[in-house]
């Protein structure tokens, strides 16, 4: 009988690599080192994306992030963020711990938030040169075709409108066939082009790869990610903006060059928000730009970043028009999900023509939508809108709660102002990104 040999191979071997260099994820919720904030660590192998894999999934957590270090040069990624809850207080919920350890290492993790029952919804997504009442007339178009808006976000930004609605029959579980869809973005086009000629000016079609409705106010990242895709491809950026400069503080964005190391060196000063790096880095990665390293802070109510960063070729920034670009599109990024005006909540049963109804109602009274966020939760509609006077006028907050006579008892109404003035002056945060290599080697230790 003849024998086959095989080499040996000592079964530690398969291990060495994690013993030289540790587990190839490592993720560390540290909620001990300090009193304020909770410490996100990662340290893992580097890969495509992966940055904004981690911010995404601590923004679907609604986390605020007010510090992060970056580094993701030599194929390893290493990571901390401090980061808080939606109140401003540490993460101490389990689950959300656990989601934040199960979404970085694997990818896969289920929100810790429940979930709406599957439907036959469809989404799609539409651009057009925005006008006053033209998300009202969108919201009209699609009841009287009989469809039944389970959510919509929609974005408006130097006179160009993106939205992105999920739709169904009389029912969420009467789906749509081609037939009728084809006849839904023909009748959303005449919509979106009532007011201009030109055939390139509005656009509706299938939303493809977007995750099903979740059945909870606040979309998804995937769904804003993709309204900023759109406006980028609609060059919102080339407008000038209505200057939310004047009003809130101004937006800086500024690029050097890192001879040394061959990086591009974007900077970024302004007010702070929730979301704010999220709607940075995703517009860096979608102009296909890589991030190397990165810093970024929030001091006295301003965010100051700092990224390290090489077109997907590897070249930096060659041109002054190529850098031109990337501010334009950046203050953009940032500016397009800040709303000025007045916030106003409802919610009420759902049904065929409820957002029409209640949008129709704001466009009666002068006032136009420039953010919409829609949400079914079980049997009820929940409509979050910012709205402003279409001639200009400050918006009375008592005019629009009168309003609910006209939208019926049944709609609950809040209404709430988030027009907020910054602080008198901005403070650069004291540190650089020579900084961060020492606290990332200090905090993944």
């Amino acid at each position: 009988m003849n024998r086959v040999c095989s080499p040996y191979f000592d079964p530690d071997f398969d291990n060495l690599p994690e013993r030289i260099h540790g587990p190839a994820f490592r993720v560390n919720v540290d909620n001990e080192s300090l009193e304020d904030c909770t410490i996100v660590k990662i340290d893992c192998v580097n890969k495509q994306s992966l940055l904004l894999d981690v911010v995404q999934a601590l923004t679907d957590l609604n986390l605020t992030i007010s510090k992060g270090y970056i580094s993701s040069d030599a194929g390893w990624f290493m990571d901390v963020f401090h980061v808080k809850n939606e109140l401003g207080f540490k993460v101490t919920d389990q689950r959300v711990i656990s989601y934040i350890q199960q979404a970085m290492s694997s990818g896969n993790a289920s929100s810790p938030k429940a979930k709406a029952k599957a439907t036959s919804s469809l989404a799609i997504e539409m651009t057009g040169k925005d006008r006053p009442g033209l998300f009202s007339e969108i919201s009209a178009a699609l009841a009287d075709m009989g469809c039944n808006i389970i959510e919509a976000h929609a974005w408006s930004h130097n006179a160009l409108l993106a939205c992105v609605a999920y739709i169904s029959g009389q029912s969420v579980d009467t789906p749509i066939d081609d037939h009728r869809l084809h006849a839904i973005e023909d009748h959303l086009t005449t919509v979106l082009r009532a007011t201009t000629a030109t055939e390139e000016s509005a656009e509706v079609k299938p939303a493809a790869g977007l995750p099903l409705p979740k059945g909870e106010l606040g979309t998804t990242t995937r769904v804003e990610r993709r309204l900023h895709q759109l406006m980028l491809e609609v060059r919102d950026f080339d407008s000038p903006s209505a200057s939310l400069s004047d009003h809130h503080g101004r937006t800086s964005v500024a690029i050097e060059r890192c001879l040394e190391k061959g990086y591009s060196i974007v900077t970024i000063q302004c007010k702070d928000r929730r979301r704010l790096m999220f709607d940075t880095v995703c517009t860096l990665i979608d102009m296909h730009y890589v991030i190397f390293h990165a810093s970024v802070d929030a001091c006295r109510g301003y965010a100051y970043q700092e990224y390290f960063v090489r077109h997907a070729d590897g070249r930096a920034f060659n041109t002054e028009s190529e850098k031109d670009r990337v501010i334009k599109c950046l203050e953009a990024a940032i500016e397009r999900r800040v709303c000025e005006g007045v916030r106003v909540e409802l919610c009420a049963y759902s049904r065929v023509g409820l957002l029409s109804d209640i949008t129709r109602v704001l466009r009666e009274n002068g006032l136009a939508v420039v953010r919409a966020d829609i949400a079914t939760q079980g049997e009820k509609s929940v409509n979050a809108f910012y709205v402003r006077d279409t001639s200009g006028n400050h918006v009375d907050l008592e005019f629009i709660k009168s309003m609910k006579r006209e939208m019926g008892t049944s709609i609950d109404l809040e209404v709430m102002d988030d027009d907020r003035r910054p602080p008198s002056s901005p403070e650069r945060p004291k540190f650089s990104i020579g900084e961060i290599f020492e606290r990332l080697s200090h905090a993944i230790k």
